[in-house]
């Protein structure tokens, strides 16, 4: 007997839901990268250096957003996702309102801590309703564009805080409430955070989607056979993980610093930074994505799965002139190559995940999926942004040449990403993955 045929919410109910899951992921990396923009204001009214600046960018945030992304998912799996992501959006846009009124680090170091708890919640909530929202070979494009708000935000961030911090200092908000008393770049934190508590109430008018079924009973593979199969495919998968999480050591090491490098280093303000590195990092994170999915396809049409190892052995090495915009001899053009990475990162992002998806099995793949986001965390955004202000306070001593300390971070990084995505192709082969 044929199975009744499946009732899927309304497209005007659906495509409602993705965009507001494309506003929260938006707001989402805005609330974390505004403190890349605003590190030498936030430094001096605080009374604190460099190294505590690179923990409240990588560490402070990425300490719950590691941990609690396993156990979030297995929320997602079990409780009202709809209800879940509006506890996460709610306390993470709070506590970016909390980062905006803090007293002192103590205080900005937890408001960053709930920050990542919040967020935490987004991705597993945000692909598993999309899953609900569409059927299988209609969730492409949903699933892209969520993405896509993602990758555009960070550019958007510096474009935001951007024009905020000028409008501040030019007394725009001196008569609104809450906001007429606060330095620019806390009135930065505090409208970031309130645009995300819009989005909160956007969520309350949603329904959470039906969980559709599988055709069959699919078993959940136990901890113990997850671990036994990710050990006896160790040669493949330790120098892949590892050299995702280093290349973005690299990333992240970058990205945290970068518009402080170019106000430090090229002497402009930041609302230049807004201005160019904003708009161009938005052109550069679309490419990225978009091209990194056409590599993919087209290596899987031509029948050749082993040249997303080959891409992948050498695409970290292309970043590598984005570490060195420090030698430009224009703000302008730094801009432009500081940019540029970002079209290489989301590259390697697309191939990895794609490469992920294929090699695991099927009911192995949200595990997979999560140890990346644990790796990539704990390694890049904890410790990136810190070895990049070790290298600018104990090996350079200046902090006008944060410039070379990124390079000396992210350069070797990038090369030791590449070379164990080499050893992760050599084991492939070995393997006829």
């Amino acid at each position: 007997m044929l199975a009744p045929t499946e009732s899927w919410p309304r497209p005007a109910s659906a495509w409602w839901m993705v965009a507001l899951l494309f506003l929260a992921g938006i707001c989402s990396v805005i609330d974390r990268a505004i403190l890349n923009m605003v590190v030498d204001p936030v430094a001096r009214d605080l009374g604190i250096g460099d190294g505590s600046i690179s923990l409240l960018q990588g560490l402070a945030f990425g300490l719950f957003y590691a941990f609690m992304g396993l156990p979030m998912g297995l929320a997602a799996d079990r409780v009202s996702r709809r209800n879940l992501l509006v506890g996460g959006i709610a306390l993470w846009s709070m506590a970016t309102v909390g980062s905006g009124l803090a007293a002192g680090f103590g205080q900005l170091f937890t408001a960053r801590l709930l920050v990542g708890l919040g967020e935490a919640a987004l991705g597993p909530c945000a692909i598993s309703l999309i899953a609900d929202l569409f059927p299988a070979d209609r969730r492409g494009r949903p699933i892209s564009i969520f993405m896509m708000g993602q990758a555009l935000a960070q550019g958007l961030g510096m474009a935001f805080t951007g024009l905020v911090l000028g409008k501040a200092a030019q007394g725009a908000f001196a008569a609104w409430p809450l906001l007429g008393g606060l330095a620019p770049w806390r009135v930065a934190f505090v409208l970031s955070g309130s645009i995300g508590l819009l989005v909160v109430l956007g969520m309350l008018f949603t329904r959470e989607p039906a969980r559709r079924g599988s055709q069959g009973h699919v078993e959940r593979p136990s901890i113990g056979e997850s671990a036994q199969w990710f050990w006896a495919n160790k040669a493949l998968l330790a120098p892949l993980y590892l050299g995702f999480a280093i290349c973005f050591i690299a990333a992240y090491g970058a990205a945290a610093w970068q518009p402080t490098m170019l106000m430090r280093g090229f002497g402009v303000s930041p609302q230049f930074v807004g201005q160019w590195l904003g708009p161009l990092s938005m052109l550069f994170s679309a490419i990225g994505p978009l091209l990194g999915g056409w590599l993919v396809d087209r290596a899987m049409q031509a029948g050749k799965p082993m040249r997303r190892f080959t891409l992948l052995s050498f695409m970290p090495l292309m970043a590598l002139p984005s570490t060195l915009a420090v030698v430009a001899g224009d703000a302008r053009l730094a801009a432009f190559v500081v940019a540029s990475g970002n079209a290489i990162y989301a590259i390697c992002g697309t191939l990895m995940l794609a490469t992920l998806q294929s090699i695991v099995p099927p009911r192995m793949r949200g595990t997979s999926i999560a140890l990346t986001l644990v790796m990539n965390t704990l390694l890049g955004a904890a410790c990136g942004p810190l070895l990049v202000a070790g290298a600018t306070s104990h090996l350079l001593g200046d902090p006008a040449k944060v410039g070379w300390a990124i390079a000396l971070v992210a350069g070797p990084a990038l090369i030791m990403g590449a070379g164990l995505y080499a050893l992760a192709r050599r084991s492939a082969f070995k393997a006829e993955i």
